[in-house]
């Protein structure tokens, strides 16, 4: 769930590069307005007096730094302050709250829909600023007459997780290409020679599953050793794994349960819609536990908990492209033979990487200089 960003600035422009500034998920846009609504409970609790306008922008100030919020979406945080005294002044200082930041957030209940539509900062922040403080693509197309081989390993290699189409010539989008898709081709390819060979490979003749080595110092910030999996114990509040997925720049976390990280579930960025489309997730969405998350999802989809997709490190890489086309996931599990501990995860890009290679040069003749720069970020 994602869309490309237009730059009003270039007009007509035929250059996709001046017309495009990149793309952005949809989960983004609700992280930062889940966050966006801490901050306001920050001035909201902060006293009438400064709901009366006294020290808003200090009180939003520190609700991002709080956070740990800064360049663009810091200055979002100040312009919150404003949102926070207005409602305090109003919906929320009816009801006496005054108290602290969570019951702030929690008081304002079912009102916060009538506040994102009706007033500052949801109602005139523009999408480039979330697009450049929150996860987001640099909007990198290849024209329908452009190789397969550009498309895969920019799926793959330079982690995108769909490329546009255009036509030579003109900046308009065509369509998209998505991982799931690649992937979901890879599966109909059974039978042919160069797609058995490589199935039938074992993870490990692979190197999979592997730790990207960029992320090594981030993980260590969050406690983790190198080449562990990044985990959410189902006792964590629901908030706290979205920013997890956020701050490490991945799309989902298994959820596990106990030392030996037996795990239990699996939360996907995309599942952070539900918290502003189930009014009972939103109301409580700062208490919200993991498992509870899960519990109330199921209740409104089918009934149950789905369980973890998951293989054993000696799987085939035939039998995870099937698992991850049939039941139309981004990512799978491996998980230890003895406890079902996660050992490792296996993502879409992981698959598309094992089936290409890129020769020297490749996009030079494509992609200038600052575009490059972008791709090896």
């Amino acid at each position: 769930m994602s869309a490309p960003v237009r730059n009003p600035g270039a007009g007509d422009s035929p250059d996709w590069k001046e017309r495009y500034l990149g793309i952005i998920d949809y989960a983004a846009i609700i992280l930062w307005v889940l966050e966006s609504a801490e901050l306001a409970a920050v001035a909201i609790s902060a006293s009438t007096a400064t709901a009366a306008g006294i020290g808003a922008g200090a009180v939003g100030a520190i609700g991002a730094v709080a956070l740990g919020v800064t360049g663009p979406a810091a200055i979002a945080g100040l312009t919150a302050a404003a949102v926070g005294a207005a409602v305090a002044g109003g919906v929320v200082a009816d009801r006496g709250v005054g108290k602290d930041a969570p019951t702030a957030v929690d008081s304002l209940g079912n009102d916060f829909y009538k506040v994102i539509l009706e007033e500052e900062p949801f109602r005139s922040t523009t999408v480039k600023t979330i697009l450049n403080s929150y996860r987001w693509a640099p909007f990198l197309p290849v024209a329908t007459d452009g190789s397969m081989l550009s498309v895969l390993l920019l799926l793959s290699k330079y982690r995108l997780r769909n490329v546009p189409v255009i036509e030579p010539g003109k900046p308009e989008v065509k369509n998209f290409i998505t991982q799931s898709a690649v992937v979901q081709g890879l599966e109909e390819c059974k039978g042919r020679d160069w797609f058995d060979c490589i199935a039938a490979c074992p993870l490990s003749d692979l190197g999979l599953p592997f730790m990207s080595p960029d992320k090594s110092s981030m993980m260590e910030m969050y406690g983790y050793l190198p080449g562990q999996v990044i985990c959410i114990q189902s006792d964590e509040l629901i908030l706290e794994a979205f920013k997890l997925m956020r701050d490490n720049e991945i799309g989902g976390l298994p959820v596990v349960e106990g030392p030996k990280r037996k795990i239990v579930g699996n939360i996907s960025i995309r599942d952070i819609r539900f918290l502003l489309l189930k009014r009972e997730l939103f109301t409580n969405f700062r208490q919200l536990t993991v498992k509870d998350f899960m519990m109330t999802i199921s209740s409104h989809e089918n009934g149950k908990v789905m369980p973890p997709i998951t293989c054993k490190s000696d799987a085939t890489l035939g039998s995870v492209i099937h698992h991850l086309a049939s039941k139309s996931v981004h990512r799978i599990y491996v998980v230890d033979n003895q406890d079902e501990g996660v050992v490792g995860v296996i993502t879409l890009r992981d698959v598309i990487s094992c089936f290409i290679y890129e020769p020297p040069n490749l996009f030079d003749v494509y992609f200038d200089t600052s575009i490059k720069e972008v791709l090896e970020k």
